[in-house]
Protein backbone atom coordinates (compact mmCIF):
# COMPACT_ATOMS: atom_id res chain seq x y z
CA UNK A 1 0.00 0.00 0.00
CA UNK A 2 1.45 3.37 -0.98
CA UNK A 3 2.27 5.70 1.88
CA UNK A 4 -0.06 8.74 1.75
CA UNK A 5 2.71 10.84 3.30
CA UNK A 6 5.12 9.96 0.51
CA UNK A 7 6.47 12.86 -1.55
CA UNK A 8 7.52 12.03 -5.09
CA UNK A 9 10.36 14.08 -6.56
CA UNK A 10 12.51 13.80 -9.72
CA UNK A 11 15.25 12.40 -7.46
CA UNK A 12 13.09 9.74 -5.83
CA UNK A 13 10.41 9.39 -3.17
CA UNK A 14 10.64 10.95 0.29
CA UNK A 15 8.71 9.47 3.19
CA UNK A 16 8.43 11.92 6.10
CA UNK A 17 7.63 10.60 9.56
CA UNK A 18 5.47 13.59 10.41
CA UNK A 19 2.12 14.96 9.23
CA UNK A 20 2.64 17.34 6.33
CA UNK A 21 -0.62 19.26 6.73
CA UNK A 22 1.09 22.18 8.56
CA UNK A 23 3.36 22.74 5.55
CA UNK A 24 0.52 22.55 3.03
CA UNK A 25 -1.62 24.81 5.24
CA UNK A 26 1.03 27.55 5.42
CA UNK A 27 1.67 27.32 1.68
CA UNK A 28 -2.05 27.82 0.97
CA UNK A 29 -2.36 30.66 3.50
CA UNK A 30 0.69 32.65 2.38
CA UNK A 31 0.88 31.54 -1.24
CA UNK A 32 -2.80 31.75 -2.18
CA UNK A 33 -5.13 33.33 0.38
CA UNK A 34 -2.65 36.15 1.04
CA UNK A 35 -3.04 37.37 -2.54
CA UNK A 36 -6.70 36.51 -3.20
CA UNK A 37 -8.48 39.55 -4.70
CA UNK A 38 -11.84 41.23 -3.98
CA UNK A 39 -11.74 40.76 -0.20
CA UNK A 40 -12.11 44.49 0.42
CA UNK A 41 -15.21 44.77 -1.73
CA UNK A 42 -16.89 41.61 -0.37
CA UNK A 43 -16.02 41.45 3.34
CA UNK A 44 -14.43 44.87 3.90
CA UNK A 45 -10.88 43.55 4.34
CA UNK A 46 -8.47 41.18 2.65
CA UNK A 47 -9.28 37.48 2.93
CA UNK A 48 -6.00 37.02 4.78
CA UNK A 49 -6.88 39.71 7.34
CA UNK A 50 -10.32 38.15 7.76
CA UNK A 51 -8.76 34.82 8.65
CA UNK A 52 -6.37 36.27 11.21
CA UNK A 53 -8.76 38.82 12.67
CA UNK A 54 -9.93 38.86 16.27
CA UNK A 55 -13.18 36.89 16.53
CA UNK A 56 -12.53 35.67 12.96
CA UNK A 57 -12.95 32.20 11.40
CA UNK A 58 -9.68 30.77 12.70
CA UNK A 59 -10.34 31.92 16.25
CA UNK A 60 -13.76 30.25 16.22
CA UNK A 61 -12.29 27.09 14.75
CA UNK A 62 -9.80 27.06 17.61
CA UNK A 63 -12.65 27.41 20.10
CA UNK A 64 -14.45 24.38 18.67
CA UNK A 65 -11.24 22.36 18.46
CA UNK A 66 -10.39 23.00 22.11
CA UNK A 67 -14.00 22.35 23.17
CA UNK A 68 -14.09 19.02 21.31
CA UNK A 69 -10.62 18.15 22.63
CA UNK A 70 -11.85 18.74 26.19
CA UNK A 71 -14.87 16.49 25.65
CA UNK A 72 -12.75 13.74 24.11
CA UNK A 73 -10.16 13.98 26.91
CA UNK A 74 -12.88 13.62 29.53
CA UNK A 75 -14.34 10.65 27.61
CA UNK A 76 -10.93 8.95 27.58
CA UNK A 77 -10.49 9.54 31.31
CA UNK A 78 -13.94 8.16 32.14
CA UNK A 79 -13.45 5.11 29.93
CA UNK A 80 -10.01 4.30 31.33
CA UNK A 81 -9.99 1.36 33.71
CA UNK A 82 -7.24 2.61 35.99
CA UNK A 83 -8.03 6.19 37.01
CA UNK A 84 -4.82 6.51 39.04
CA UNK A 85 -2.35 5.91 36.22
CA UNK A 86 -0.35 8.93 35.11
CA UNK A 87 -1.50 8.62 31.50
CA UNK A 88 -5.13 8.64 32.62
CA UNK A 89 -4.62 11.63 34.91
CA UNK A 90 -3.03 13.53 32.03
CA UNK A 91 -6.28 13.14 30.07
CA UNK A 92 -8.23 14.57 33.01
CA UNK A 93 -5.76 17.47 33.18
CA UNK A 94 -6.15 18.02 29.42
CA UNK A 95 -9.93 18.10 29.76
CA UNK A 96 -9.78 20.88 32.33
CA UNK A 97 -7.11 22.90 30.51
CA UNK A 98 -8.76 22.66 27.09
CA UNK A 99 -12.21 23.77 28.28
CA UNK A 100 -10.53 26.75 29.94
CA UNK A 101 -8.65 27.63 26.74
CA UNK A 102 -11.86 27.25 24.70
CA UNK A 103 -13.58 29.77 26.94
CA UNK A 104 -10.61 32.13 26.74
CA UNK A 105 -10.63 31.97 22.93
CA UNK A 106 -14.07 33.61 22.76
CA UNK A 107 -13.70 35.68 25.95
CA UNK A 108 -16.22 33.39 27.64
CA UNK A 109 -18.93 34.28 25.13
CA UNK A 110 -18.78 37.99 25.88
CA UNK A 111 -19.47 39.06 22.30
CA UNK A 112 -22.40 36.61 22.07
CA UNK A 113 -24.14 37.32 25.35
CA UNK A 114 -23.01 40.91 25.87
CA UNK A 115 -22.11 39.99 29.45
CA UNK A 116 -18.69 41.01 30.72
CA UNK A 117 -16.90 41.40 34.05
CA UNK A 118 -15.77 45.00 34.31
CA UNK A 119 -13.25 44.12 37.01
CA UNK A 120 -11.39 42.04 34.40
CA UNK A 121 -12.15 43.89 31.14
CA UNK A 122 -11.02 47.25 32.52
CA UNK A 123 -7.55 45.79 33.11
CA UNK A 124 -7.51 43.71 29.93
CA UNK A 125 -5.19 44.75 27.06
CA UNK A 126 -8.06 44.25 24.57
CA UNK A 127 -10.83 45.37 26.92
CA UNK A 128 -12.32 41.85 27.05
CA UNK A 129 -13.32 39.38 29.73
CA UNK A 130 -10.46 36.91 29.58
CA UNK A 131 -7.33 36.21 31.56
CA UNK A 132 -4.72 35.63 28.88
CA UNK A 133 -4.84 39.28 27.81
CA UNK A 134 -4.33 40.70 31.29
CA UNK A 135 -1.18 42.87 31.14
CA UNK A 136 1.27 40.64 33.01
CA UNK A 137 0.30 37.42 31.24
CA UNK A 138 -0.09 39.08 27.82
CA UNK A 139 3.20 41.00 28.01
CA UNK A 140 5.46 38.48 29.70
CA UNK A 141 4.01 34.95 29.70
CA UNK A 142 1.89 34.41 26.58
CA UNK A 143 4.67 34.23 23.99
CA UNK A 144 7.03 32.09 26.14
CA UNK A 145 4.08 29.77 26.86
CA UNK A 146 3.66 29.09 23.14
CA UNK A 147 7.41 28.81 22.58
CA UNK A 148 8.02 26.39 25.44
CA UNK A 149 4.72 24.59 24.92
CA UNK A 150 5.46 24.12 21.24
CA UNK A 151 8.90 22.67 21.95
CA UNK A 152 7.56 20.47 24.75
CA UNK A 153 4.65 19.03 22.73
CA UNK A 154 6.48 19.03 19.40
CA UNK A 155 9.78 17.50 20.48
CA UNK A 156 10.35 16.79 24.17
CA UNK A 157 7.26 14.59 24.62
CA UNK A 158 7.99 11.98 21.98
CA UNK A 159 11.76 12.20 22.40
CA UNK A 160 12.06 12.02 26.18
CA UNK A 161 8.66 10.74 27.38
CA UNK A 162 7.64 8.06 24.87
CA UNK A 163 5.87 5.97 27.53
CA UNK A 164 3.33 8.71 28.24
CA UNK A 165 0.90 7.82 25.48
CA UNK A 166 -1.42 10.73 26.29
CA UNK A 167 1.20 13.15 24.98
CA UNK A 168 1.56 13.92 21.25
CA UNK A 169 3.58 11.54 19.10
CA UNK A 170 6.33 12.52 16.67
CA UNK A 171 3.90 12.48 13.74
CA UNK A 172 2.21 15.60 15.14
CA UNK A 173 5.39 17.54 15.89
CA UNK A 174 5.10 20.15 13.11
CA UNK A 175 1.74 21.35 14.45
CA UNK A 176 3.56 22.61 17.53
CA UNK A 177 7.09 23.38 16.33
CA UNK A 178 5.94 25.86 13.67
CA UNK A 179 4.06 27.77 16.39
CA UNK A 180 7.11 27.86 18.66
CA UNK A 181 9.24 29.05 15.73
CA UNK A 182 6.80 31.84 14.83
CA UNK A 183 6.60 33.20 18.37
CA UNK A 184 10.37 32.97 18.80
CA UNK A 185 10.96 34.89 15.56
CA UNK A 186 8.23 37.39 16.50
CA UNK A 187 9.93 38.14 19.84
CA UNK A 188 13.43 38.23 18.35
CA UNK A 189 12.27 40.71 15.70
CA UNK A 190 10.83 42.90 18.46
CA UNK A 191 14.18 42.95 20.24
CA UNK A 192 16.25 43.45 17.07
CA UNK A 193 17.08 46.57 15.09
CA UNK A 194 14.55 45.78 12.35
CA UNK A 195 10.82 46.46 12.39
CA UNK A 196 8.90 43.76 14.28
CA UNK A 197 7.27 41.22 11.98
CA UNK A 198 3.50 41.26 11.54
CA UNK A 199 1.54 39.49 14.26
CA UNK A 200 -0.04 36.51 12.50
CA UNK A 201 -0.70 34.66 15.74
CA UNK A 202 -4.14 33.33 14.78
CA UNK A 203 -2.68 31.78 11.61
CA UNK A 204 -0.20 29.77 13.66
CA UNK A 205 -2.28 29.16 16.78
CA UNK A 206 -4.75 27.29 14.58
CA UNK A 207 -2.01 24.74 13.94
CA UNK A 208 -1.52 24.33 17.70
CA UNK A 209 -5.20 23.63 18.38
CA UNK A 210 -5.34 21.27 15.39
CA UNK A 211 -2.43 19.27 16.77
CA UNK A 212 -4.16 19.12 20.15
CA UNK A 213 -7.38 17.84 18.58
CA UNK A 214 -5.61 15.21 16.48
CA UNK A 215 -3.78 13.93 19.56
CA UNK A 216 -7.10 13.60 21.41
CA UNK A 217 -8.66 11.79 18.46
CA UNK A 218 -5.71 9.36 18.42
CA UNK A 219 -6.16 8.75 22.14
CA UNK A 220 -9.88 8.12 21.67
CA UNK A 221 -9.22 5.63 18.88
CA UNK A 222 -6.76 3.75 21.08
CA UNK A 223 -9.08 3.43 24.04
CA UNK A 224 -11.97 2.28 21.83
CA UNK A 225 -9.70 -0.25 20.13
CA UNK A 226 -8.60 -1.81 23.42
CA UNK A 227 -12.06 -1.96 24.95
Amino acid sequence: MENCNQIKTPWGALTPQVHLFPIYYLIVIYGLIYILPFGESIVGMSWFDLLRSEDGPLEWLQFFQYLISSIISLFIFLKSKNKNKLNTLIWLFFSIVFIFIAGEEISWGERITGFSLDTISVLNVQGETNFHNLPFFHNYLLDPAFELGGIFLGWFCWKKLPNLKALPKRELSLYFLFVALFYFYFDVSWASTIKQIRNDQEIFEFLFSTGILLNCVDGCKNIIKFK
